[in-house]
């Protein structure tokens, strides 16, 4: 028989898959290597490093945007003296350690501002050459590095000039959490800065100076193995199945130390979306680093890889059972009709046809019994004639089905449940509020940010002359795609110039904040940002913010679902679909959110919970805007919520491994025992109809075999025993008819 033809391939690819399912579920559900530290720790441990690479990004080429927007500013009105380019810098922008302006011609100083920048690094390949004017990054006196950045000032009349700004690559302004200490690390693994670590004179015992030199050691030996791994290509990096994060990112495990491991998650400096345009940052080299030391816990539960094994047991049990059915009553029943078929088409008619007990198998048995009769010429058998049997092949399958289910349900839907007793780690809850103050943080900023860009188009604003300015806000909105419309409204309301979508209404009431949300009742709501055109009062440059701008901020693998709620709680962005002003899903978030904004101490505080509700349990965070800016007075909250099963929580994984085994049984039953229903128990039903049409005379019908398996083996057979009742039937139409005894003539 051909190797995926008859009864034999499904059967034993049947008992092949029971095998590997049973090893399958015994090391998967059964004993395993205790890990030290729970995988969703560790994961937590890199989406941090990943955010706060992010952040880092951000920040360094917004920088890096708005020195050149200076620049071009600068460039397209009247000259001015350095020493005012450099003040009006510094009022627009906080940002910068230093700044300089250099006369490219004679090399001299004309302004310098903050923190003295060297120029000795200023050469031809800086200033010239396809990567003119790019970033450096330059060590000073003091051996701190300085992230320098350069802009072109062309006035006319007047020499080029460079305007350079230094600032330093610090790790971004975030909330680390307790414990948690995050490095800036360059391409060869040198640590450029560090945040979270506590001064050695602070410190009150030897004890904690030792303890503070070990993870400062543990910082530089994990900087130096994630700088390595990051020069791998992100596509070969990273693991089958993640997904998220652009750049390389992943985890590591250091050293134990009075009781606790560390842990750390790497991230490199990579561009927001590949389909953008190069991001300078991102091509630094550099690689931000977040370590924890975390108290170490197995991930197994006591008793319940005992379960796994009872499974794999039990599945043996039952896998044996199923096969024993299918030899039985299918496989044995098919190749003993086929043996005595070709006995028959062998013209070996001597012995009678052993008829199976019952099904199709019986149907076709007693069928060759009457053929064999037929063509002995002893007529048919009585008995044989009888028995027509209803019940067939599809009843042994069906119990098959049965004993392969008794597994897979109870495996597949009891074994493993969880409920809301499940534990989750403190750690993954001080994260979840980590994390979503980082996103506040961001949020905040790109506001700010919004605001400052607003306040240096509003000085190249001429309110005089309409035309002129719709033509300067039509270029910022090319440039920023932030806004969806930007114009300037004066004193009465009116609106002057417009660029950009229908403007919405504002009121220039200095009781209200430049950043402001309105729009309730509309599809979305409207987020608009301020600034006042300089000489003219009462005029204000108003840029509305796009809600994807927002929604596409607080996108964080690892986060869940997090949503920007107002002073009264209501949505106006979040990282899924949402309606405008709409409540918060459940009554624990909103209080969350109302205990966030109760002052303490300097102001509101970030707060993280643990919600057991019924089965399920959630871990939920709120961070209100804190920190400098025109933004952090509008009472906005960040909220993020996520259901703990997201989570690679040991009691999730194991329950999630048994739903996984249980729909692999369930596979296994569908492919082998539909394969059998579809090459054997179809076939051969049609065949036991054929057979007895043509033991009941119907010899004009042809038998073709369309299976080259053991039913076309039976019906070649039948055929060859339909060729010969046809040749025996015309041979004796043929034969003259014998005198009687005592006829004929005297």
């Amino acid at each position: 028989m051909p190797l995926l033809g008859g009864i034999r391939p499904p059967i034993a690819v049947l008992c092949l898959l029971i095998v590997a399912l049973t090893a399958l579920t015994a090391k998967v559900l059964g004993p395993g290597e205790d890990t030290v530290v729970p995988k969703a720790v560790l994961s937590s441990q890199r989406h941090f490093a990943e955010d706060g690479a992010i952040a880092l990004r951000a920040s360094i080429d917004e920088r890096v945007t708005d020195l050149e927007r200076t620049a071009a500013a600068l460039n397209a009105k009247e000259p001015e003296e350095p020493e005012r380019v450099l003040s009006d810098l510094g009022r627009t922008y906080q940002k910068w350690t230093g700044t300089t302006v250099v006369d490219l011609e004679s090399g001299k100083v004309l302004a310098a501002r903050g923190e003295r920048i060297p120029l000795a690094w200023l050469d031809k390949d800086v200033l010239t050459g396809e990567h003119a004017l790019t970033p450096r990054m330059v060590r000073l006196e003091t051996g701190d590095v300085r992230l320098m950045t350069m802009a072109l000032l062309n006035a006319k009349d007047r020499p080029q000039q460079l305007l350079i700004a230094s600032n330093s690559l610090s790790v971004p302004a975030i909330n680390l959490g307790p414990f948690r200490s995050m490095a800036v690390v360059a391409r060869d693994g040198e640590v450029l800065a560090t945040e979270g670590f506590e001064q050695s004179e602070a410190l009150n015992s030897d004890q904690e100076r030792k303890e503070l030199v070990f993870l400062q050691k543990q910082m530089s030996q994990l900087s130096d193995q994630a700088a390595a791994r990051t020069e791998e290509h992100p596509v070969t990096a990273r693991e089958p199945g993640s997904r998220g994060y652009p750049g390389v990112s992943g985890t590591l495990l250091g050293d134990d130390y009075a009781g606790r491991v560390t842990t750390a998650g790497y991230a490199s400096l990579a561009s927001s979306d590949p389909e953008e345009k190069d991001s300078v940052a991102a091509g630094l080299g550099l690689t931000v680093v977040a370590m924890l030391p975390v108290v170490p816990q197995g991930a197994a539960e006591t008793g319940r890889e005992l379960y796994g094994l009872v499974a794999a047991g039990a599945l043996v049990v039952l896998g044996l059972l199923a096969a024993a059915v299918l030899w039985a009553a299918v496989q044995r029943p098919l190749l003993r009709l086929f043996l005595e078929s070709r006995r028959l088409a062998r013209g070996d008619l001597t012995r009678p046809v052993a008829v199976p007990r019952w099904g199709e198998a019986a149907r076709i048995g007693a069928a060759l019994e009457r053929l064999r009769a037929q063509l002995n010429g002893t007529g048919e058998d009585p008995g044989a004639k009888s028995g027509k049997v209803r019940l067939g092949m599809r009843v042994p399958l069906a119990a098959t089905a049965v004993l392969l289910l008794l597994w897979c349900v109870p495996v597949g839907l009891l074994l493993n449940r969880t409920d809301g007793s499940v534990s989750v780690p403190a750690t993954i809850v001080n994260d979840q509020r980590d994390r979503t103050d980082l996103i506040a943080d961001r949020v905040r900023r790109a506001l700010n940010e919004a605001q400052a860009d607003l306040v240096s188009t509003s000085r190249l604003i001429d309110a005089d002359d309409p035309g002129a300015a719709e033509a300067l806000l039509t270029d910022v909105l090319k440039e920023h795609t932030r806004y969806q419309a930007l114009y300037v409204v004066d004193a009465g309301g009116e609106v002057v110039a417009r660029a950009g979508s229908d403007p919405h209404d504002w009121s220039d009431d200095e009781d209200l904040p430049l950043v402001r949300v309105s729009g309730k009742g509309d599809r979305k709501p409207v987020i608009q940002a301020a600034a006042p055109v300089p000489e003219h009062k009462g005029t204000t440059l108003v840029g509305e913010v796009r809600v994807e701008f927002l929604n596409s901020l607080l996108k964080r693998p690892g986060l869940g679902e997090v949503r920007v709620v107002n002073a009264d709680a209501r949505t106006v962005a979040a990282s899924g679909g949402f309606l405008a002003f709409e409540q918060l899903p459940g009554d624990a978030l909103t209080d969350l959110v109302r205990a966030g904004n109760v002052p303490v101490g300097a102001g509101p505080v970030e707060n993280g919970l643990l919600i057991r509700d019924g089965g399920d349990v959630t871990v939920a965070a709120a961070a209100p805007f804190s920190g400098g800016g025109i933004a952090s007075d509008i009472g906005w909250t960040v909220v993020s919520s996520q259901d703990a099963d997201r989570f690679e929580i040991a009691a999730y994984e194991r329950e999630d491994r048994s739903v996984l085994a249980g729909m692999l049984g369930l596979a296994a039953i569908v492919v082998c025992l539909g394969w059998v229903y579809l090459v054997v128990a179809r076939p051969l039903r049609a065949l036991a109809a054929s057979a007895e049409k043509l033991a009941d005379g119907d010899l004009k019908t042809v038998h073709y075999p369309r299976y080259q398996d053991e039913v076309g083996a039976v019906v070649r057979s039948l055929e060859l025993l339909r060729q010969q009742l046809q040749a025996r039937r015309q041979n004796q139409a043929r034969r003259p008819a014998e005198p009687r005894p005592g006829a004929g003539g005297r």
